[in-house]
């Protein structure tokens, strides 16, 4: 360890950018364990540990390091999986940037400790070496479901079942896994990480019940008859429009629908109206991680142009800088400081924009330029703007509390007004980060065993 002063910040290799954009393998290749080793030896072993502090799972990053750093790959495996429902899926996937190397002591002077690389690494090289996540061996006599198979619902399923509890998951799609399998894109993450934890977690008893859309399928009453409690891990996946001239015109489309049409189509799955990019000019609008997929996504569909729209500057994107770096390696092209005002057949027209000056509490402003209007060319515009909670007639039907964004209302305990049902993730807090839903899931799954403990 302390080998910062000696070591650089490695970063994993990349495929080159002429193979990659062929096809939607993923970009990044997995830390050997010479590497792996000689990263996490940079480590500083800090008493209080940031980049523990910032991980919303609470991570023990620090001890599997170390574990990393003396070649005990068994003790780094458990560890690492102890505290993450599917750190390999999350070791790729989270913005690191912005939780735990973003808080990371090295970051400012020699560089952050490559901290989702080496994630990746243990639990990938422990597969490889037959380890596996451990699960409960008894059970225990209660049964909870599951609505929902995102990063919640996965998490929730998997801390549940550690503790012996019964559990059956019901999907509305043909597979499982939610945002992880429909969202993101391959090339982030394949699909056969996430397919490989829902396997595991039905070997280890879990029922999966796909194609069950909840209040149509089967009632949420007969939900809570048939269990002793309920998880709600809907998640939010409602796209947003900007409000402007034009957004409903049919060369127009939402990121979610556009990226799970593709996932479907690459899966072997009937797609209706497939969004067909070939040969076509792209224009996507907004700057975080889902419009980085939506753009890299539409290279690798051999979209003839692609383009992002951002109404503020490159250092104010909120997503993850190696997306954006990703992106234009692949030929997409950035034009930032500006904002759609309508809508037409072969466009869209925009004002350029600046950002003000900072208030006194550091926060800037976007505001337009007079008389700056202008039009780009478009085939095909695709709007990713962030998302909202969907709220399924069950919900209301059930008499289950919202909040004014149509958020599910849930206390510390993330008990909802009716007190054998539980929900955490995005269909609590909004739109947000996978490893956040993935805390709710854990958290809630205690407290739910707490519950039958009682």
């Amino acid at each position: 360890m302390l080998n910062f002063t000696k070591v650089d910040r490695a970063n994993p290799l990349k495929r080159g950018v002429m193979e990659r954009i062929k096809d939607f393998r993923e970009v990044y290749t997995v830390f050997d364990d010479n590497k792996a080793q000689e990263q996490s030896e940079r480590c500083i072993g800090c008493g209080d540990p940031y980049c523990h502090n910032k991980c919303p799972l609470h991570n023990i990053i620090p001890a599997w390091l170390k574990q990393t750093a003396n070649n005990d790959l068994e003790l780094a495996f458990n560890i690492s999986n102890e505290t993450s429902p599917f750190p390999e899926i999350l070791g790729r996937i989270c913005p690191q940037d912005v939780l735990c190397e973003g808080d990371c002591t090295l970051n400012d002077t020699h560089g952050a400790i490559t901290i989702g690389s080496i994630e990746t690494h243990i639990s990938e090289t422990g597969f490889e070496n037959g380890l596996k996540p451990k699960f409960a061996n008894k059970k225990i006599g209660k049964k909870v479901a599951i609505v929902g198979s995102g990063p919640a619902g996965i998490s929730a399923a998997t801390f549940l079942l550690r503790e012996g509890v019964d559990v059956d998951m019901f999907e509305r799609a043909n597979k499982a896994g939610g945002l992880l399998t429909y969202g993101i894109p391959g090339f982030k993450l394949e699909k056969e990480r996430v397919q490989r934890r829902i396997d595991w977690l039905i070997e280890a008893g879990m029922k999966l019940h796909t194609n069950c859309e909840i209040g149509k399928d089967k009632s949420f009453a007969e939900l809570e008859n048939d269990y002793d409690s309920v998880f709600i891990g809907i998640g939010a996946t409602k796209g947003r429009f900007p409000g402007i001239d034009g957004e409903k015109n049919d060369n127009v489309y939402l990121a979610m629908e556009f990226l799970t049409k593709v996932q479907k189509r690459n899966f072997g799955e009937d797609v209706e109206n497939f969004i067909d990019v070939t040969d076509k000019n792209v224009l996507v609008v907004g700057g975080g991680d889902t419009a980085m997929d939506c753009l890299r996504t539409s290279v690798r569909e051999g979209a003839k142009s692609v383009k992002c729209l951002y109404r503020r500057d490159e250092a104010n994107m909120p997503g993850s800088k190696k997306e954006v770096i990703n992106s234009k390696e692949e030929g997409v092209e950035f034009i930032f400081n500006v904002s759609p005002s309508s809508i037409d057949n072969d466009g869209i027209n925009l004002i350029k924009t600046q950002m003000t000056e900072a208030d006194s509490s550091g926060r800037q402003s976007v505001k337009t330029i007079p008389g700056s209007e202008y039009k780009e060319s478009a085939d095909i515009i695709i709007f990713a703007l962030g998302f909202e909670q969907e709220v399924p007639a069950f919900l209301k039907e059930s008499g289950i509390e919202l909040d004014k964004w149509s958020g599910i209302v849930t206390n510390d305990r993330f008990q909802t007004s009716k007190t054998k049902v539980y929900s955490g993730g995005d269909s609590v807090r909004g739109a947000n980060l996978a490893v956040r839903a993935a805390a709710d899931g854990k958290n809630a799954a205690q407290k739910i065993f707490e519950s039958f403990q009682l």
